[in-house]
């Protein structure tokens, strides 16, 4: 299957809506019951763009969206804004077929070329494939929390995975530009 990495963008929203509503109701990657309106994901996907974050669609030749990825805020507290939290959706129908580990790069590159120094995967339901995944991109287990989640009828594990990004905490950041600027006092 061949697929096109891009920018998305408001148009891609109804398919994000729709990928993201199989995820929450059949999957346990996110631990959301009820899946969200396009209105509401909408919302989000202007939030995290509107802080410059990167979030990237993977579309076949066709113009169909296969999937897609973004960088967020791990937490907004100023001291962890050199820091990403990374999520990654697929259709059914991508699953299996590299377009996750496309996104993953790409998200990975683009982070580091913003100026991020960390990555953290919050895994829902320990996913051996997410694991597997994030484990291939470089991230290590930084820890498993038991019973985070009830879902599917059944109590979920979450694990926690970390990466470093360009140099790490080797060197001192600089709090003037992005994302040092982020969530400043």
């Amino acid at each position: 299957m061949s697929f096109l990495l891009r920018d998305a963008s408001q148009v891609d929203i109804p398919a994000v809506t729709e990928i993201y509503r199989d995820s929450v109701l059949n999957g346990v990657a996110s631990y959301e019951i009820v899946a969200p309106s396009e209105a509401e994901m909408m919302q989000r996907f202007a939030a995290i763009v509107g802080q410059q974050y990167p979030y990237i669609a993977a579309t076949d030749a066709d113009g169909k969206l296969l999937g897609y990825a973004y960088a967020s805020a791990f937490r907004t507290r100023p001291a962890y804004r050199w820091m990403v939290e990374d999520s990654i959706y697929l259709a059914p129908e991508a699953r299996g077929r590299g377009i996750g580990k496309a996104l993953m790069t790409e998200l990975i590159d683009r982070c580091t070329a913003l100026g991020f120094r960390q990555m953290v995967a919050v895994i829902g339901g320990a996913s051996p494939a997410s694991i597997a995944l994030h484990l291939k991109a470089g991230f290590v287990e930084v820890g498993l929390m038991k019973g985070t989640g009830y879902k599917h009828d059944r109590w979920l594990d979450t694990m926690l995975m970390q990466r470093a990004l360009g140099e790490g905490m080797s060197t001192d950041p600089d709090p003037s530009i992005y994302p040092g600027t982020l969530f400043a006092g």
